[in-house]
């Protein structure tokens, strides 16, 4: 609804395409957000919320690995699921 050039506008909608595929698409493939079926009470924003807080961490890991890599891995390791945990501060 504002006026803007054409660059400006540009800009806009580059950013919001960087934080849809930078993070909605990661929510919707690795994490299968979109497949929850999760609807009662207060359920669907506590599982978004842990969502997004496991992403974040995985984020933070140095380890040069995909997304689901990290996941698995987390899940089969214990002290890395530690090291994970830990990094957090």
């Amino acid at each position: 609804s504002r006026p803007m050039s054409a660059s400006d506008l540009l800009a806009v909608v580059r950013r919001h395409w960087d934080i849809e595929n930078g993070l909605h698409w990661q929510l919707d493939v690795v994490f299968r957000e979109d497949d929850c079926r999760t609807r009662k009470d207060h359920g669907p924003e506590n599982l978004a919320l842990l969502r997004r807080f496991c992403l974040n961490t995985f984020r933070a890991d140095s380890k040069k690995d995909t997304m689901r890599g990290k996941m698995m891995r987390a899940g089969w390791n214990d002290a890395y699921l530690f090291q994970l945990m830990t990094q957090m501060r």
